[in-house]
């Protein structure tokens, strides 16, 4: 076991948790319980990453979700304005996002995932909409990631 000496360094990300799952695996004598914990960080800065992590426990999957999330940032262009250059579309899954940019003061008009995804990226003038009709959490923030990458793309 790891000791940690002194107190625990300050992470340059903000992090918010978009999803708490308890997930079962049947073996032989019933079902066995453990966590997914779905994060989204940014800097609020144009860096912004989706991980999830599984654990016996909230705070371990909590941990495995924030290692993962840090490896898979991504960098964003964000206009003066505070907002993207461009509509973009894209897809994950079944989860279909169309992001269009606002302008300066129309504030953040998007729901769930594609919200929080956008305000850690430090968008603040944006228009998000989810197209299809999946519930899913974590494909929606994936492809609001997805619709992110193909601006940087350009």
């Amino acid at each position: 076991m790891r000791r940690h000496s002194g107190p625990r360094e300050r992470s340059e990300f903000d992090q918010k948790t978009l999803d708490v799952r308890r997930v079962a695996r049947v073996v032989k004598g019933g079902r066995r319980f453990s966590f997914r914990v779905t994060i989204v960080i940014g800097n609020k800065n144009g860096k912004v990453g989706v991980g999830i992590g599984k654990g016996a426990d909230v705070a371990i999957a909590i941990d495995k979700a924030m290692h993962d999330a840090k490896k898979s940032v991504i960098l964003v262009p964000i206009t003066k304005g505070s907002s993207i250059a461009y509509d973009v579309r894209a897809k994950f899954g079944s989860a279909d996002v169309l992001l269009r940019p606002a302008r300066e003061g129309r504030g953040l008009v998007a729901g769930g995932p594609v919200r929080l995804v956008a305000g850690l990226a430090g968008i603040q003038n944006l228009t998000g909409k989810i197209l299809s009709r999946s519930p899913n959490k974590l494909n929606n923030a994936r492809a609001t990631i997805e619709a992110l990458k193909k601006l940087a793309a350009k």
